[in-house]
């Protein structure tokens, strides 16, 4: 049951970032909460979801939000 439930989750936040999806600000907002709430399995599902709804739009917000801690790179000296 509890699979259904969070189930539930994944498609209410979908249904969210749809409807929020014209102002970048309330869409960062939102993503973000769903990244708390979900299960790690969902949230990969949230991420090729997002990455394929919304790529063009928020390319920068979907990298800050699903990679916030990009490797460091070396630089040559």
């Amino acid at each position: 049951m509890r699979k259904e439930g969070q189930n539930k989750m994944l498609e209410y936040f979908k249904k969210i970032l749809s409807k929020v999806s014209f102002d970048s600000k309330l869409f960062e907002k939102e993503l973000k909460k769903a990244l708390k709430a979900l299960l790690a399995s969902e949230i990969e599902e949230l991420r090729s979801w997002c990455y394929a709804q919304f790529i063009g739009l928020y390319p920068d917000i979907l990298q800050r939000c699903f990679f916030p801690n990009p490797p460091i790179l070396q630089t040559a000296r």
